[in-house]
């Protein structure tokens, strides 16, 4: 599927509130990006685009970035430092896991929520909101 088709189907005001929503449990940070680009990796991509977004400038480096590339038909889920450490691979591939079932059916707008939920359960767990906790990423769905 072509980028612009792919966005232009997404609801992206239930990916913002997925995304608020997972955020009110979890110090966490959240984020989607989607590429217009043909990718051969998409986690090298990915882990680009995290560094481009600044998204390791978390206060417990724990954000969250979910990376899809629509052309060539290739997502990553990838997080920062802070949940490797605590986390482990599982996490990620339960994530990736959470999603592919939604996107094989091409429902990708929930597929997205989906993984967005999951995060937010998973970084629940692990980094709880503190009573200071601020946004620290915005949380609109981001193209190039």
């Amino acid at each position: 599927m072509k980028t612009p088709q792919f966005i232009q189907q997404l609801r992206e005001d239930e990916i913002v509130a997925a995304i608020q929503a997972a955020e009110r449990k979890t110090s966490g940070e959240l984020r989607v990006f989607i590429s217009r680009q043909s990718v051969a990796d998409p986690v090298v991509a990915a882990q680009a685009e995290f560094a481009r977004l600044g998204m390791e400038k978390t206060r417990e480096r724990n954000a969250v970035l979910i990376y899809l590339a629509p052309g060539p038909r290739k997502f990553a889920v990838i997080g920062d430092r802070g949940i490797h450490e605590r986390c482990g691979e599982a996490f990620w591939q339960e994530l990736a896991r959470s999603m592919t079932a939604h996107f094989r059916a091409a429902e990708f707008t929930e597929g997205i929520v989906q993984g967005i939920k999951r995060a937010g359960e998973l970084l629940a767990e692990h980094f709880p909101r503190h009573p200071d906790d601020t946004n620290e990423l915005p949380n609109r769905v981001q193209h190039d």
